[in-house]
């Protein structure tokens, strides 16, 4: 048996896979990250009596020396603490978009839906891009026959203004917080941080049912389903101006990466672009890069619609990889 994790800041998913010909998952839960102190009690309670020969974990953040402190969470996993504590031989530690990367390779063609087509047949290095309560990005390199993932933490890097409105939405953030990264905006707690520029700062008009709900649940989670539905004016925009934004960002990813062979969508951005305004909102500001319009308009991009990409991944490294 495998035991494979995709750790979040907000949720921790676990599965059991049969290692046989074929990976097959047989058991598996989701718990909520921060009500456990480590990643060690979360296993505890889900294997119990159950014995696993090898285990991996998707983790947001650094990898270094087997050693992660998840962005996000105020936990430390070491691999050689997690092997004596839970009695598993061997155990490997992914960034999530890697774990994500390898899942890639394992899902059939439904499990992709092709946002933009490119270029046909078009090889080369392709990237990953996920926005969820953080904003995670990974490499995948091309050799000639296939694709090898490799970690960046590119979310992390500085956020750079397109025009006036978002010089003033930098200012606003750069009085809360002491860097002003692209994962503030693209991301699931970027989606209220957006909202409350455009409240507090524009002054649009709050509605008080959506201030209700706020109250009630996640903000950001309120202002995506009002603003997909149309039913809130604020929330609409919010979510428009964050569909452009993680557009934007997910061409400078291609840049960087020239993943020629395509860009791979994750995250909560699946359901964000189920109608054409925010597709076209979403390509428009991909493939804005000046002279570097053409490049972008050839690359493919697919957004992952199987939620259990980063487990698959985490079996598929611990049982081929490891």
């Amino acid at each position: 048996m495998i035991l494979a994790g995709d750790i979040g800041g907000t949720n921790a998913r676990l599965a059991l896979f049969d290692g046989g010909n074929e990976l097959t998952c047989v058991a598996e839960k989701n718990f909520r990250s921060r009500d456990y102190s480590s990643l060690e009690q979360i296993v505890h309670e889900f294997l119990g009596a159950k014995k696993v020969s090898k285990a991996c974990f998707g983790i947001p953040g650094a990898i270094r020396e087997g050693r992660a402190h998840p962005t996000n969470l105020p936990w430390v996993i070491d691999t050689e603490t997690l092997s004596t504590d839970l009695h598993i031989p061997q155990i490997s530690l992914l960034n999530d978009l890697v774990a994500n990367a390898y899942g890639v390779r394992m899902l059939k063609e439904d499990e992709l839906f092709l946002l933009h087509p490119g270029v046909e047949g078009q090889t080369g290095n392709a990237a990953l891009i996920a926005a969820g309560t953080g904003l995670g990005q990974a490499g995948l390199y091309w050799d000639g026959e296939k694709h090898h993932p490799f970690a960046s933490e590119g979310g992390h890097v500085d956020f750079s203004p397109r025009d006036p409105r978002e010089i003033e939405l930098f200012k606003y953030l750069k009085n809360k917080y002491e860097h002003i990264s692209y994962e503030r905006v693209v991301s699931g707690p970027g989606i209220y941080e957006i909202y409350l520029f455009l409240t507090e700062v524009q002054k649009l008009k709050v509605s008080p049912i959506v201030q209700e709900e706020m109250k009630r649940r996640n903000p950001s989670k309120v202002i995506s389903e009002y603003g997909l539905q149309n039913k809130d004016l604020v929330c609409s925009e919010t979510i428009d101006w964050f569909i452009s934004l993680y557009g934007a960002e997910a061409g400078n990813v291609a840049l960087k990466f020239l993943s020629l062979g395509g860009l791979y969508i994750g995250g909560v951005v699946a359901h964000h672009l189920n109608d054409r305004k925010k597709l076209g909102a979403f390509l428009s500001a991909f493939i804005d890069k000046g002279r570097f319009k053409e490049l972008l308009h050839s690359i493919p991009i697919w957004v992952i619609l199987n939620d259990q990409a980063a487990l698959l991944g985490a079996a598929y490294y611990a049982k081929w990889c490891k």
